[in-house]
């Protein structure tokens, strides 16, 4: 979809709501990010964030946007509720991180989810022949368990994948890489706690993140929401149309593989009905 271009001038907000997902979903949210970045009427961005997290691949392609978005106008994250994961990843992009006390931050991890279904093949009577040209072409296949040096290659990846998540945080909260390791243990801290250790700036609502925006960016407190452009039947649907077209997007995605995320465990929830 062509996204909104926002007349007014003020603070852009991008809104990253709900699971972070690949495929036109973040695709459309990084042209939303471009739209600020070059509309010379909007002199800061805030991200409005409320998000579990998501794909590995997706996260970080927003990464990069907002990290381009940054080098030419300043950019403020919200965390009204939840900042975990590949969400929090996203606020380190930002000069600033707001935050209101309760929300949840950081989930500083990276999950690997492998769905294994021989149990299942079994019971239903099914036998499946694979045929693959090198030994580790189907070390993802959902057909079997994985094998000793298997478990080692994941583990290999997903220390690759950790490293370079703390990396970006100790460079985007300007702390030490030893430091923020310490606290990468996949859990998510409150953002009273998240305040103490250094992950989030200052504690406040919507309004204080967007007159720290407008300040940063020296601009009007306007906020001008940046949104992509509905569709006939969303427009007479509202909000509803829009949640039933993601519950159906959630559950063409649910019969697919696992996969790599920067995300909490309760993101998964729903993603395979058998």
């Amino acid at each position: 979809m062509i996204p909104f271009l926002p007349k007014p001038s003020g603070v852009g907000v991008v809104e990253i709501f709900g699971p972070i997902s690949g495929g036109a979903r973040v695709a459309e949210q990084a042209r939303l990010l471009e739209v600020v970045r070059t509309n010379k009427k909007l002199k800061a961005l805030l991200l409005d964030i409320d998000s579990p997290g998501g794909a590995v691949g997706a996260s970080e392609a927003l990464y990069a946007q907002l990290q381009r978005t940054a080098k030419t106008k300043p950019v403020v994250a919200f965390v009204r509720g939840l900042g975990a994961s590949g969400a929090y990843l996203l606020s380190c992009a930002a000069a600033k991180i707001v935050t209101v006390p309760s929300a949840l931050v950081g989930s500083i991890g990276v999950l690997y989810v492998r769905p294994t279904l021989t149990g299942l093949m079994e019971r239903a009577g099914v036998e499946l022949s694979v045929y693959r040209s090198g030994r580790l072409k189907d070390m993802t296949g959902f057909w079997r368990g994985a094998t000793a040096e298997e478990d080692a290659k994941f583990e290999g990846l997903l220390k690759e994948i950790h490293d370079a998540f703390i990396e970006s945080v100790a460079s985007g909260r300007n702390l030490d890489v030893e430091a923020v390791r310490e606290l990468a243990t996949g859990e998510a801290f409150t953002g009273r706690r998240a305040k103490e250790m250094g992950l989030v700036d200052e504690l406040g609502d919507f309004n204080h993140a967007l007159t720290m925006a407008a300040v940063l960016g020296d601009a009007k407190p306007n906020a001008v929401w940046v949104r992509p452009k509905r569709g006939f039947m969303e427009r007479v649907a509202g909000n509803f149309g829009r949640s039933m077209m993601e519950g159906a997007i959630s559950s063409v995605r649910g019969e697919m593989p696992g996969g790599l995320y920067y995300g909490d465990p309760w993101f998964m929830r729903g993603q395979w009905r058998l």
